[in-house]
């Protein structure tokens, strides 16, 4: 009878330990799984890994946009800082050519991203993520009646276009010359901002801009379609910079940039799609 009584508690000590050795295996088990599936949440370990700051040389007409999806991407990755430097693409490009510091280049015109691939200064082939169509900004309630490009060679108008050495104004000369019309401009501006700020300000009575710009500017002006604006539409390419200080963070902020939340910011703004 104790014989018996001994050997059942053997039993019951074995089995005990073998459960025990089973739950153990099934712990590590699963801790291993939840590990795996961690690594594997590409937005779980890029939060984790992206810090610093970004720095994106963009277009001008571009600020509206790419500001707020800069937050947005700040939001996503806590710990990061995008830093803006907004302006005429050819001063970009010649100031990342130059040796200015900047992670991303999103240009107004492949020609203008052409400078800076040209040189070697981007990792990879520049992508086009938008396109953008000119439109004649006039004052609000368009006074002067302007319907057409060859309503803006009326006597007395102040028209204002974008230099030639930029996209806006290489676009707007290509469509001037598509409808057959010389029009001398009182000024000459080295971005499409400040092209549309002269009519803002009543310093001028039009404009060839931008769509994404009139539109932007709510109020203050009054945007007029006309055909040849069809035969004069930009495609913006974006690129990663060759010595970006940031390239995860650069990469990452691309891939924000022409996800279906990029896409839905910048056509919501009036861009188009590539």
């Amino acid at each position: 009878m104790i014989r018996s009584t001994r050997r059942s508690r053997r039993t019951v000590q074995v089995a005990g330990v073998g459960a025990a050795a089973l739950l153990a295996l099934t712990a590590c088990s699963s801790s291993g799984s939840t590990d795996s599936s961690a690594e594997s949440d590409p937005s779980s370990s890029a939060s984790q890994r992206l810090s610093g700051e970004v720095t994106v040389f963009a277009a001008a007409s571009l600020k509206e946009s790419f500001t707020t999806l800069g937050e947005e991407f700040e939001k996503q990755h806590p710990g990061t800082k995008v830093t803006f430097s907004f302006g005429g693409s050819d001063s970009l490009a010649a100031s990342i050519t130059g040796g200015a510091p900047a992670d991303v280049f999103a240009a107004a015109s492949p020609k203008t991203m052409a400078i800076v691939s040209d040189a070697g200064d981007t990792s990879a082939a520049p992508e086009t993520f938008v396109r953008n169509q000119l439109e004649i900004a006039t004052l609000p309630g368009n006074p002067d009646k302007i319907s057409s490009l060859k309503d803006l060679t009326k006597s007395g108008l102040k028209v204002v276009l974008c230099d030639e050495s930029v996209p806006c104004g290489a676009a707007a000369q290509k469509a001037l010359d598509a409808a057959g019309v010389e029009l001398t401009p009182v000024s000459y501006e080295q971005d499409v901002k400040s092209a549309l700020t002269k009519v803002e300000l009543k310093e001028a009575d039009a404009a060839l801009v931008y769509k994404t710009d009139v539109r932007a500017a709510g109020g203050k002006v009054e945007g007029v379609d006309f055909p040849e604006s069809a035969d004069a539409v930009n495609d913006y390419p974006i690129a990663l910079l060759k010595d970006a200080p940031n390239k995860a963070a650069g990469q990452t902020f691309i891939e924000l940039v022409r996800s279906a939340q990029g896409r839905q910011v910048l056509t919501g703004a009036g861009f188009l799609e590539p």
